[in-house]
């Protein structure tokens, strides 16, 4: 199994629909304002395995200072492979000259993922929102 990169934005709605179900996250779902906001993105970073969309990144950014890595999610069935190390190596090769990438992780335990590709905990950060589910 070879799986392919692309930034090239030529996924269908069915298929982040699908992707991000396989993950349970409630983005997926809203398929069609998932889809609007994919497209709209700065940056999608997405991983295939022949047809089928196993990984993908997204990434808003301001394009000279601050890019925000929002999405980084693997199909559980591939996960394990690489593929989300891969992808995020392709995000810092892209915006290398940026003096940020930043990610915020929704869920703690995924911090050491982040450190072990180069992310580190902001001293005092604290993450917040506004949800309106």
């Amino acid at each position: 199994m070879e799986i392919k990169y692309t930034q090239d934005k030529i996924f269908t709605m069915e298929q982040v629909e699908s992707l991000f179900l396989s993950v349970g996250w409630v983005s997926g779902q809203y398929p069609k304002r998932l889809y609007k906001a994919l497209m709209n993105s700065s940056t999608v970073i997405t991983a295939w395995d022949n047809d089928r969309l196993v990984g993908l990144v997204r990434l808003l950014d301001d394009s000279e200072m601050v890019a925000y890595m929002h999405y980084v999610l693997v199909n559980p069935k591939y996960q394990g492979r690489g593929i989300a190390g891969h992808m995020i190596d392709l995000v810092k090769e892209k915006y290398k000259n940026y003096l940020y990438i930043e990610i915020m992780p929704e869920e703690s335990k995924n911090a050491a993922f982040y450190q072990k590709h180069g992310f580190s905990i902001m001293e005092d950060g604290v993450a917040m929102q506004i949800c309106h589910r």
